[in-house]
């Protein structure tokens, strides 16, 4: 017969495959429940970003499994505090500032994600930014795409470079006024591979949000790179966001790799603002017609499966393209996003800025 002394015994030999101790020895099990042979075990992980959290899972159920008596197993999950982690020897140390990071009155701070590249988040970002500025916002763009930016290539027609001052870096101000910065702008060439790995990825996506002067904005926009890994966790964890716009586009592919975005984005307990199709259709200039190229629609479906609101759809439309290669975005009429700023702009919060506002 199981017993929960005979599960804690088992559990013994389950390791932190990072901290190579038992989740015993770490005080990981928080809970045990034995009902006619089901079990569930409730485990405190040190995150709940944890990218091998599936490893340990696997193992608590690989290892209860096998106890006589037990059917099923149900593995819960929840994050250590603060104090727990100070316990084993994880620190919780406190994130320094910036050099220029009290110099920023910075009110919102929205990132565009999706689990998944080639959706349009670059274009999204971009497209919110200027809808944003024509409603008289101050608003940047911070490209956290640091492998792979495009940001400046579309608001910068002859290229533009990091500027100085006796505070520290000034972004570049596009031709509408909204300040762009981007790893390209400190790239000799523009097509020079960045080969990094996470942590710098990580520590130059803090130093363009604390060290460069980016004074006072309504928005930053946040352009992140495909992926729920590095520079999203990064993100996630290092930047006051008021919360994601979710891009997507209509192929089934895409909608199951956004839910993963979601997922996380609900694991950090960061707020999803709604989530917007890329490439919904295409309208054929001569009859008005409409052809759904990549397939019928899902977003609203997928809007619902999320629990988050569904923002709107993007056309295919060539001029976009033209305009982006040209460097000359802001004169895109952006029609489709005006309903969606002004949504946004609504019910945006200025969430969580108390501490990095200018006093």
């Amino acid at each position: 017969m199981v017993t929960e002394a005979r599960m804690r015994k088992a559990l013994e030999g389950v390791m932190d495959p990072e901290l190579h101790k038992s989740l015993i020895e770490l005080g990981m099990v928080r809970e045990v429940r034995i009902v006619d042979g089901r079990v569930g075990v409730t485990l405190a992980l040190t995150t709940l970003a944890c990218p091998l959290k599936e490893q340990i899972v696997g193992d608590v159920e690989k290892a209860v499994g096998v106890l006589e008596g037990v059917r099923e197993v149900e593995v819960n999950l929840t994050e250590m505090t603060d104090e727990e982690k100070r316990r084993i020897g994880i620190g919780v140390p406190q994130q320094e500032k910036g050099t220029a990071e009290d110099l920023n009155e910075i009110r919102r701070v929205i990132a565009v994600m999706s689990g998944k590249g080639g959706v349009g988040k670059s274009l999204v970002s971009g497209l919110l930014a200027v809808a944003l500025r024509r409603q008289g916002h101050r608003v940047g763009i911070l490209d956290a795409d640091i492998t792979g930016p495009s940001i400046p290539k579309m608001f910068f027609p002859d290229g533009a470079r990091l500027g100085t001052s006796p505070l520290g870096p000034v972004p570049p101000q596009s031709s509408g006024g909204i300040k762009v910065m981007s790893i390209n702008l400190l790239l000799d060439q523009e097509d020079m591979a960045v080969i990094w790995r996470g942590p710098l990825v990580g520590g130059a996506i803090k130093q363009f949000w604390g060290d460069i002067v980016w004074g006072t904005l309504d928005y930053l926009i946040v352009d992140l790179p495909p992926g729920t890994s590095d520079a999203s966790l990064t993100v996630m964890q290092s930047l006051p966001l008021s919360g994601v716009v979710l891009v997507t586009s209509p192929q089934g592919l895409a909608g199951m790799v956004v839910r993963k975005a979601a997922r996380m984005a609900q694991q950090m307990q960061t707020p999803m603002m709604g989530l917007i199709e890329n490439m919904s259709y295409f309208e054929c200039p001569d009859t008005g017609k409409r052809y759904e190229i990549f397939g019928p629609s899902h977003a609203e479906e997928t809007a619902r499966t999320i629990g988050t609101p569904f923002l709107g759809q993007l056309p295919i439309d060539p001029e976009i393209a033209k305009l982006c290669d040209a460097g000359r975005l802001e004169e895109y009429s952006a029609e489709a996003f005006v309903s969606i700023a002004k949504d946004l702009s609504e019910r945006t919060p200025e969430a969580r800025l108390s501490s990095f506002m200018k006093t």
